[in-house]
């Protein structure tokens, strides 16, 4: 398939249009704000055996997994940075990185109980009054530690569990089917930064649905990254047994600071036969941070995974969820936005292996680029030998909103079986004059005219998220756009 690249030109019209228009960048206000690092456990920067012994006997961990740690790390010391792919990330330098921040606060499950710096945070994001309203538990993740985890009783009774790796790595009916799977999606061989994951991983999320067990609401876990100079590496893992149902809700932020700070999560998901999976994402990492996580399922029989995904900050982002669509009649969708201003290169896509039969892929994604803002999207999709009559569809349209920005689509097809069928489109423009000139005729400010235009274009992504945080995505992009006439 040929690579659809485009930079938008120049031209004296653009040119007086950018005279004329000065746009703010996005108030970041919600996630900026930054608590004091009061009585934090802090371990030093860089990495070394002794940082990744303390992690695990914190821990309390069985002994496979101090010894898996510790393979990855060495791991991770041999590995170099793959070639010629994706954004730079020269401003990463682990030497002054502390992989593990731990705030002074037992974990509870009553926001009662949270301290008062840590739950005004959590208040000011809005996490639980969306507790009390819409979901059916929260993990809330503070710097390395989870700080409260709760979920409703009329779940729990359903043989729901909801918890932690690091408790169900301490129940002897949790700790084999942790050890199962744990690692086994995502191995600590597929990248550098999955081997550092592995060693220094701290923080998590722990779920399992029986089978034929429909969840009402979602779940959700919230991350946040208060330190500075610091990285958050949790681990998410979910297990769907067959016939189940799960709607599990993933969202992030952290203030901005003048040095770097690192993101490097990971998420295993096993979806069984007949079952639904629907996971989604909104990501507002501050400008400071390379965002570099790996997610990933896997699908059976008749099975549907399905995501979600906003990625609205981070100076670099490296994020390919990834689906292998393992069963006869299973089928995945892949829905994402992203948004790249000044700063930001933002590398964003989907990876998807169909192995079964009458296999059923889409892809749907939208980026929009501001500011010299860098937008790429990577798609990959690989049609084994005998996934007979699969079908997959990439969809990627990109817009940019000056001649500074830039937009790049980079799809990959590995197709091993006649029969399949699998189309690739791809758009890149910007918005029209005739259109702005048109709404400004009927009332509209010129500010205004390209707010709707933008929310048009990403309306389509924002109904398929969960309500508040489409509120939140169509929030930003208003104060993306909003400017002042000179």
């Amino acid at each position: 398939m040929p690579m659809a690249s485009s930079t938008t030109s120049t031209g004296s019209e653009m040119r007086l249009e950018m005279a004329r228009t000065q746009v703010q960048d996005i108030n970041r206000s919600l996630y900026d704000f930054a608590m004091p690092e009061v009585d934090a456990e802090r371990y030093a920067d860089g990495l070394t055996p002794a940082i990744v012994r303390a992690i695990s006997e914190k821990k309390r961990e069985p002994a496979w997994m101090l010894e898996m740690r510790l393979e990855a790390l060495e791991l991770y010391q041999k590995l170099q940075m793959p070639a010629n792919w994706g954004p730079s990330t020269k401003g990463l330098d682990l030497n002054h990185i502390s992989t593990y921040v731990a705030p002074n606060a037992k974990r509870t499950n009553s926001w009662d109980d949270v301290p008062a710096d840590i739950k005004e945070t959590f208040e000011r994001l809005g996490i639980p009054e969306a507790e009390r309203e819409t979901l059916a538990g929260v993990g809330a993740q503070y710097d390395s530690e989870i700080v409260y985890h709760n979920m409703r009783e009329s779940v729990a009774d359903q043989g729901v569990i909801y918890t932690t790796i690091e408790d169900a790595l301490t129940d002897p009916e949790l700790e084999p089917i942790v050890r199962k799977h744990f690692g086994t999606l995502i191995p600590m061989t597929e990248h550098k930064f999955s081997a550092l994951h592995y060693a220094v991983w701290s923080g998590s999320s722990f779920v399992y649905v029986p089978a034929g067990v429909t969840l009402p609401f979602p779940l959700q876990s919230y991350f946040r990254l208060n330190a500075q100079g610091a990285g958050q590496f949790e681990h998410t893992l979910i297990i769907v047994e067959d016939g189940g149902n799960l709607h599990f809700i993933e969202g992030c932020s952290a203030p901005k600071y003048n040095v770097a700070n690192l993101h490097a999560g990971a998420v295993e998901i096993f979806v069984g036969a007949g079952a639904h999976m629907r996971y989604s994402t909104i990501e507002n990492w501050s400008k400071n941070m390379f965002n570099l996580n790996t997610k990933r399922a896997t699908v059976g029989t008749d099975a549907h995974m399905e995501w979600v995904s906003g990625s609205f900050g981070s100076h670099v982002s490296y994020l390919y969820p990834s689906t292998i669509l393992a069963g006869d009649n299973s089928d995945c969708e892949f829905t994402g936005i992203t948004f790249a201003g000044a700063t930001q290169d933002l590398d964003t896509g989907c990876k998807v292996t169909m192995n079964g039969k009458n296999t059923n892929a889409s892809v749907n994604t939208k980026s929009i680029s501001k500011d010299g803002g860098i937008n790429t999207f990577r798609s990959s999709v690989i049609i084994g030998s005998r996934a007979e009559n699969a079908r997959a569809s990439v969809s990627c349209q990109s817009l940019m909103l000056d001649d500074m920005s830039r937009s790049d689509t980079i799809p990959a097809m590995d197709v091993r079986c006649a029969s399949a069928s699998v189309g690739h489109e791809a758009t890149i423009g910007r918005i029209a004059d005739e259109t702005v000139f048109y709404l400004m005729s009927r009332g509209c400010s010129e500010g205004e005219a390209r707010t709707m235009v933008v929310n048009g274009f990403a309306n389509p992504i924002s109904k398929e998220l969960p309500m508040e945080y489409a509120v939140e995505m169509n929030n930003l992009i208003k104060l993306e756009m909003e400017g002042a006439i000179g």
